[in-house]
């Protein structure tokens, strides 16, 4: 897989961004955060447009010859559906929560993970780490799956620039951030954070 120059954030080294592989994934599993659906769908306005066709393009070849890793309660797939329009959307998005729904059940491009809850974590699986306590509820869900997956698949995020601060914690656990839109989640941490 070819891969671009690492990009300085903070002071931790970030895992260089991904590009497209000429010849396939053979298939990869992957984790994909809800924001690469909606990045995709045109429903994040402040992304450049490299950063929509990048989610566009990747949502693509994973519905092609990929393949996905979803709890088995389906906390992903409701957010997923909560957030996009499935049923009628006509985004990439949209149709990667479709591609899901129909291949949730096929282990040849699905693996459903079993997470356990735990009262403070929220699951068994999310990494115990103090550095992690101010986790997003609502995202702990990737995390876990992530985690718990013998593979410790790759986590595709977007533009969620929260996850720069997290990457670096989550690397110690085996757990693997891959940026999609780097130059435009680190526009949004200084916006957001001032550094």
């Amino acid at each position: 897989m070819r891969r671009s120059r690492p990009v300085r954030v903070h002071n931790w080294q970030m895992m260089p961004p991904l590009t497209i592989p000429a010849a396939t994934l053979n298939p990869v599993t992957y984790v994909v955060d809800t924001n690469v659906l909606l990045v995709a769908n045109g429903q994040h306005p402040d992304v450049s447009l490299a950063c929509v066709m990048t989610c566009r393009e990747w949502l693509t070849r994973i519905m092609a010859e990929g393949r996905v890793a979803l709890d088995d309660a389906y906390a992903i797939v409701n957010e997923y559906q909560h957030k996009t329009h499935a049923s009628d959307g006509q985004g990439v998005g949209d149709a990667f929560v479709r591609w899901v729904l129909h291949h949730h059940d096929d282990a040849a491009r699905c693996d459903l993970i079993h997470l356990d809850p735990h009262v403070q974590r929220g699951f068994l699986s999310f990494p115990v780490d103090v550095d992690l306590h101010h986790f997003d509820d609502s995202d702990r869900k990737f995390v876990a799956v992530a985690h718990a997956h013998p593979e410790r698949p790759p986590i595709l995020q977007a533009a969620d620039s929260k996850w720069l601060d997290w990457a670096p914690h989550l690397g110690e656990h085996g757990v693997q951030i891959r940026f999609l839109c780097c130059e435009d989640v680190q526009e949004f941490h200084v916006h957001k954070f001032g550094h």
